[in-house]
């Protein structure tokens, strides 16, 4: 999996762009509000890539660590944004005291570890009573139709672009099935929950492609 990442690295953000049709601008955003970071705040971002989902919270006036398992990805963030925080670090095994943060975000990267209950309750252990988490990543949209038109962009559309646009264009058909099969919204609401997060809600974003959930550290 780590060796996949350190092939797409360099046009990670790029492909990203193209094979959303930029919407994960527009998600990035939502998931910043969701956030919602004030001055003064510590918060994780974890899965950060290059950290391209770091930089907004930045600007919001929070101190944001960035932390990624791919040095590839990390190299490439911490050479594209100096003033920025960068980590290497398994998001199975967080390298952070218990309540470290005020806060904690992970975008698209929940579905690509081995098990993502681990995951939630590290980033439970890591967040201050209190604190609150948001995961941005794909989910199911409510409509069949919707469904049936995202399935043919990620089996058809995905693969004619990751060979344009991707470093690795391989690493795209493993995108498609990992979304393909990872939980719907309210099967990631029950993972949070069994993970000790409460006060679970979510919101889908582009009919239902993408899901934003934001729970609180109790």
């Amino acid at each position: 999996m780590m060796d996949m990442f350190s092939h797409v690295a360099p046009r990670y953000d790029l492909m990203n762009d193209v094979a959303s049709m930029g919407q994960d601008r527009w998600w990035r955003h939502h998931t910043l509000d969701a956030l919602a970071p004030q001055e003064g705040e510590i918060i994780l971002d974890l899965a950060a890539g290059t950290g391209a989902s770091s930089l907004p919270i930045a600007r919001a006036g929070a101190t944001v660590v960035a932390t990624d398992l791919t040095e590839a990805m990390v190299k490439i963030g911490k050479r594209r944004y100096p003033q920025q925080s960068f980590v290497v670090g398994d998001a199975l095994k967080l390298p952070y005291a218990d309540a470290s943060f005020d806060a904690a975000t992970m975008s698209f990267g929940l579905r690509n570890v081995v098990n993502p209950g681990i995951v939630l309750a590290e980033l439970c252990r890591v967040v201050r009573p209190g604190g609150t988490l948001v995961i941005c990543e794909f989910s199911r949209p409510p409509s069949a139709v919707t469904r049936f038109m995202y399935r043919l962009w990620l089996k058809v559309a995905i693969p004619l672009v990751s060979k344009l646009a991707s470093s690795h264009a391989p690493a795209y058909s493993y995108l498609s099935e990992s979304i393909l099969n990872w939980p719907d919204q309210r099967r990631l609401a029950t993972m949070l929950e069994l993970a000790g997060w409460t006060k679970i809600q979510w919101r889908n974003l582009t009919g239902g492609i993408v899901a934003l959930h934001r729970a609180v550290r109790p």
